[in-house]
This record gives C-alpha cells, structure tokens and sequence, in this order.
C-alpha cells in the first residue's frame, strides 16, 4: 500500500495534468495560439491529429497551430472522462472530446462543424511542470452541424476541405 505522502503526490500529479490538459483547451479556444500550445509540449513532443496532420518537435506545432486558427476560426474544447495514470515523473491519459467548432472554407464560406475524438496523452515532468510527451487524437466523427453525423459523419478533406 503506498504512503499517505504517495497517494498525496499522485493526486497533486493528476490535478496538475488536469490543469494542463484544460490550458491546451484554453489556448486552443484562444484562436489556437500558437506559442501557448506549443509551450505546453516538450521540445520533442508530438501533436498526432490523425487526418488533421501529426507534427513533431514544438516548432512543428507551433507552426502548425499558426495557421489553424484561419480554417478553425471558432472551437470550444469539451474534454471529459479522464483517465490519468501516473508513474513516476511519467504518466499516462486519456480523455473524451466533444467540439463545436466553424470551419472556413478556402470559397471564404463558413460552416457549422461537430468533432469528436478520443485523446490518448503522454506526459513528462519537466522543471517547468508537467509536459505533453505526445498527443495523439483519435477522430470518432468530423461532421457538418447541418445533417449531422448520422448523415455524414465524416467531411471529405477534413479541416481543410475545399469545398
């Protein structure tokens, strides 16, 4: 059985994995800030967003998350469920997404998007705090909030459709 100062520190790890997982959201429902989002990321991390690009290293993310917020222009980050496994000054989490968001076509028209997604995270104690190791999305859906998912759960071309 671990000690009372174990099982406190374990519960401080996960609660400061909480707080990170909710700046990543903030800063994403922020016009996708580019230098927030990556600072939350080890130099070496890795954002995989499936059919929305996988980026390795914190200036690919940076420089990924520039320019998402013109095809993104609004995204309001639902995360729930977690499930956070911590070892040491390494853990493990996953999450649920749910996302209303806009999508702007290259026409210049925007459109209602619904997204989910499972995250499945790892994370790494820095001395600046707790860091995503690797951020890897699994998309459950990806559909326009007219017709909804049943009809089309998901769009062709993803984010970046050029419908």
């Amino acid at each position: 059985m671990a000690s009372l100062e174990e099982r406190v520190q374990r519960l401080e790890d996960e609660s400061a994995i909480k707080v990170l997982k909710g700046r990543y959201c903030e800063y994403c429902d922020n016009a996708y800030d580019p230098d927030g989002i990556a600072s939350l990321f080890v130099e070496a991390g890795i954002w995989d967003g499936g059919f929305m690009g996988r980026f390795e290293g914190r200036d690919a993310i940076r420089e990924h998350f520039a320019g998402t917020s013109a095809v993104m222009g609004f995204a309001i980050h639902h995360v729930t469920n977690p499930i956070i496994e911590v070892d040491g000054d390494r853990a493990r989490g996953q999450w649920y997404l749910w996302q209303p968001c806009s999508q702007t076509r290259r026409n210049g028209e925007s459109r209602g998007i619904w997204l989910a997604a499972r995250y499945r995270d790892r994370y790494v104690r820095t001395g600046d705090g707790w860091r995503f190791e690797a951020m890897i999305i699994d998309p459950k859906l990806f559909a326009p909030y007219e017709g909804g998912w049943v009809e089309t759960p998901f769009i062709a071309g993803g984010p970046r459709d050029d419908a």
